[in-house]
């Protein structure tokens, strides 16, 4: 069974959940299924997965415009070549679905979020997505959503060929080494992290700004993650920073394992996600966790005190204390809902259903 992917910028070492998720689950799906995935020209790494096939196809890195221009082209060539399946990738992507289906081609669209509520979109770009969201949940033979709570607000008529399939992890990586800790002259178990996207949606300025309103003294903040459009953005986060606060940019896996591994606490401080696999990482490694409350995190059924109210520097700052000064113990979650193998099973499960 040919299976072509479109609707992610790539793999390996491309940063985003869209991309971590499509590279994990990929991964995971083996014979009889060949996996045949589009890649964006600009971010693609020499790497070669040796199960998958990858075409790549030029693309530009202009915000708003990259991702349908690629959607586009994914979709010539799947006219052209014929796949058994499609599956497509978030809803921007989805706007081209009904030309597959016109086609007589079979789709299947996994839905990670509704995009349109991320800050960086403009007026256009929103009505665009929502449009985008009206057609691939309408032209789609199946649709899989990673977040219960989104299938949940659908019409009936969608529900009937909807699947939850959450987002999960791959087995966790031990690691000895501790050059990232030395190179940023952080002490084990002793810093906060927080990772992703360097985007508003993400709440970075609010955990700096809660970090700052500590009673914490040696002590570090430590943010993983890279800039792409939103450089403005990025300029206020360091602007509104001191000397106790790191941005490391993109890390290898293996590196952010390092972090993961040693330290003291994990935060999510967003607005908007689908279904963050960042916090899936953090849980595997034990660490003390604080998330923004949002329906995203709440489909994770974790005790009220771990919570804080999106946007609440106060409360999020007064919780931080809480958690570095006083909650010593690694934790132990239980998350064997969200291995890859599992998921890869339930995912060509809906394709057999096509």
């Amino acid at each position: 069974m040919r299976v072509f992917v479109f609707g992610t910028r790539g793999f390996p070492n491309v940063q985003g959940g869209v991309e971590k998720h499509c590279e994990y689950l990929y991964g995971a799906i083996g014979a009889p299924y060949k996996i045949t995935v589009f890649r964006r020209k600009p971010y693609v790494d020499k790497s070669i997965n040796a199960a998958i096939d990858f075409i790549d196809l030029p693309s530009t890195k202009i915000k708003g415009f990259e991702a349908l221009f690629h959607s586009f082209l994914c979709t010539i060539c799947c006219i052209v070549k014929r796949p058994d399946i499609i599956h497509v990738h978030n809803i921007g992507p989805g706007l081209f679905i009904p030309f597959l289906r016109l086609f007589g081609l079979k789709v299947v669209l996994t839905y990670h979020s509704p995009n349109y509520e991320h800050s960086k979109w403009n007026q256009f770009s929103r009505l665009l997505l929502r449009g985008s969201e009206l057609v691939a949940l309408s032209f789609s033979n199946k649709i899989i959503f990673v977040n219960r709570y989104q299938m949940g607000k659908q019409k009936s008529k969608v529900k009937k060929k909807s699947y939850y399939i959450p987002n999960g992890i791959s087995p966790i990586k031990a690691v000895a080494d501790m050059d990232v800790l030395k190179r940023y002259n952080l002490k084990q178990n002793n810093y906060i992290l927080g990772v992703g996207r360097i985007t508003p949606e993400k709440g970075f300025l609010d955990l700096i700004n809660a970090y700052k309103k500590t009673n914490l003294k040696d002590c570090n903040l430590v943010i993983v993650g890279g800039v792409e459009h939103e450089q403005e953005y990025f300029n206020r986060l360091k602007n509104e920073s001191n000397d106790s606060i790191i941005f490391t940019g993109i890390l290898s896996s293996d590196q952010l394992a390092q972090l993961y591994q040693n330290a003291k606490l994990f935060v999510l401080s967003s607005y908007n996600e689908g279904f963050p696999l960042v916090v899936l990482e953090a849980m595997q490694y034990g660490c003390s966790i604080l998330l923004s409350d949002i329906p995203a995190t709440r489909l994770l059924n974790l005790s009220d005190d771990i919570y804080f109210p999106v946007g609440n520097v106060d409360v999020l700052s007064n919780k931080i204390d809480n958690k570095m000064l006083h909650d010593y113990q690694k934790y132990n979650f239980d998350l064997c809902d969200y291995d890859w193998l599992k998921i890869a099973k339930q995912t060509t499960d809906v394709y057999h259903l096509l």
